[in-house]
């Protein structure tokens, strides 16, 4: 069976689309946050912080629909993040593979703990809690969460 989506590595040229994405899936998960306001911050943050040291996937159809970041030297994920319409799709299983044949040792991200969608499916394809911390940006509560290839 055909994937409804293809993936393909992240240009400058998607910048806008995959932030307005990006965005989007925050809005979705966190509706009592107005990320709209936040727009420019999250630009820039993007710019500078995430896409610097990673390599970003991006599953796309006519349009970008999820997205994963990952820096190869340490394993970290800072963001992964599929448009609602697509939760169930195949598209984040996907991304994570991806992300493994980027980093086959071990994937490292953080959660935030009331985000109980995202561990569930962290925890299904095989990370574990190693830590709790705080998400400052947001004000919650987070987890370490870390996959290593046996």
């Amino acid at each position: 069976m055909s994937r409804p989506f293809r993936l393909r590595r992240y240009t400058e040229a998607d910048e806008v689309e995959t932030v307005a994405l990006w965005i989007s899936v925050w809005q979705a998960v966190y509706p009592e946050i107005d990320y709209a306001s936040q727009s420019d911050a999250m630009r820039q943050r993007w710019r500078e912080e995430i896409v610097p040291p990673a390599i970003v996937t991006l599953a796309v159809t006519d349009g970008i629909v999820g997205l994963i970041t990952v820096e190869p030297a340490s394993g970290y994920v800072d963001q992964l993040s599929v448009a609602p319409q697509m939760w169930g799709s195949g598209v984040a299983p996907t991304l994570i593979e991806d992300a493994r044949q980027l980093s086959p040792a071990l994937l490292e991200l953080r959660v935030n703990q009331d985000n109980a969608r995202a561990i569930r499916f962290y925890e299904k394809h095989g990370f574990e809690k190693i830590a709790e911390g705080f998400n400052a940006r947001i004000g919650k509560p987070n987890f370490t969460m870390r996959w290593r290839r046996l």
